[in-house]
């Protein structure tokens, strides 16, 4: 079994809206290939396709918005909240060596994850995923008029 990471949303927010993709890599540092990205979807499907396919191989699934940055300084204003947010993590690792090491842990917070998975939903058909395709394709050029 692999991993999913996705955000949590609350059930307002404006990015449930958008268009979705996956990213599916490897899950440990043993494999190294350059990752996959799917997409785009609407929310619930890549959430289901990413379950399916990560329920049955041990791989790293990534489910984000496709955020519709329009001109270059959106851009550097999503790149500089990346920036920031990778500080702040790493800020919190490095807090977190003061109090033991996570790879102390590791195994058992993975199978303590793993005795609480639920199971996997049902991935969308070939004709659900065209018809979100056809939606999400609406939505994208109802915004430019």
């Amino acid at each position: 079994m692999g991993a999913l990471v996705t955000l949590d949303l609350p059930d307002d927010s404006p990015m449930l809206g958008l268009p979705w993709i996956i990213t599916f890599g490897p899950l440990g540092d043993d494999d190294e290939w350059e990752p996959v990205v799917c997409g785009p979807y609407e929310r619930p499907h890549a959430l289901a396709l990413a379950e399916a396919v990560v329920a049955e191989e041990q791989l790293m699934a990534v489910v984000e918005p496709l955020l519709p940055a329009l001109t270059p300084d959106e851009i550097r204003s999503e790149i500089a909240a990346a920036q920031i947010a990778a500080e702040d993590e790493a800020a919190r690792v490095d807090q977190a060596d003061l109090y033991g090491d996570f790879e102390d842990v590791i195994d058992e917070e993975l199978e303590l994850a793993a005795e609480r998975e639920p199971e996997p939903a049902n991935p969308p058909s070939r004709d659900e995923v065209r018809a979100g395709l056809a939606r999400i394709a609406q939505l994208l050029t109802s915004r430019g008029a």
